[in-house]
């Protein structure tokens, strides 16, 4: 009987073990299965982005050309010339006997134009692809339509101003493209038809004194 207290201990001993080294397998699975984790999963990457195309800079606008330009109006009682020169213009009605009138303003660049003279006399005109211009005048009460084609020398617009013997004379000349001219020579303020000019030197007689007219420009 006595033989048997130390085999129990023996015994006791090695369940103890057992029992020891069980538990440390135990906690050393969990601590394996703790420490692994799940990577992340790597991002999609975006494509990259197009840079939207620039618009295409807007076309410059041409300048309105200087040039000359003479016709008739529409019912053939009147003439009217148009000189352009960097976006201003000079313009003259006149009918050949005592109704006349110069005019002035700017050309906006779609080759429209607004001019005016001296009581309230007014034209509105329209620059066509450099050709002609087409457009009114209303002057003294009248509305007259009017083309004016572009002028080649010498037809043009010409002007006159002296003094002889003490009157004051300012004439005015268009000289259309089949050589035909209306003018208005105002001697002292009063108005009549105007002599021609040479249209070649533009001289002219007034008066028995000879004078140069001159082209008109802005």
């Amino acid at each position: 009987m006595k033989r048997s207290g130390p085999l129990l201990t023996l015994l006791a001993g090695l369940l103890l073990g057992l029992f020891m080294l069980s538990l440390n397998a135990t906690t050393g699975e969990k601590k394996t299965s703790a420490s692994v984790t799940e990577s992340p999963s790597p991002k999609a990457s975006s494509p990259p982005t197009t840079p939207s195309p620039s618009p295409p800079p807007s076309p410059s606008k041409s300048p309105v050309p200087n040039a000359d330009y003479a016709g008739r109006t529409d019912d053939d009682s009147s003439a009217v010339a148009v000189s352009l020169r960097d976006g201003r213009a000079i313009a003259y009605f006149c009918d050949g006997r005592d109704k006349e009138s110069w005019l002035k303003g700017d050309v906006e660049d779609d080759g429209s134009m607004k001019l005016t003279g001296k009581g309230g006399a007014e034209l509105n005109g329209t620059l066509k692809q450099g050709k002609r211009i087409s457009g009114t005048v209303d002057i003294g009460g009248g509305h007259y339509t009017f083309t004016a084609d572009k002028a080649i020398k010498p037809s043009g617009l010409y002007r006159a101003t002296a003094t002889v013997r003490s009157a004051k004379f300012d004439g005015g000349w268009i000289v259309l493209k089949d050589g035909t001219q209306v003018g208005i020579l105002n001697k002292n303020g009063k108005p009549s038809p105007a002599p021609e000019i040479d249209p070649e030197t533009g001289a002219v007689t007034i008066d028995g004194r000879q004078l140069t007219a001159r082209p008109v420009t802005p």
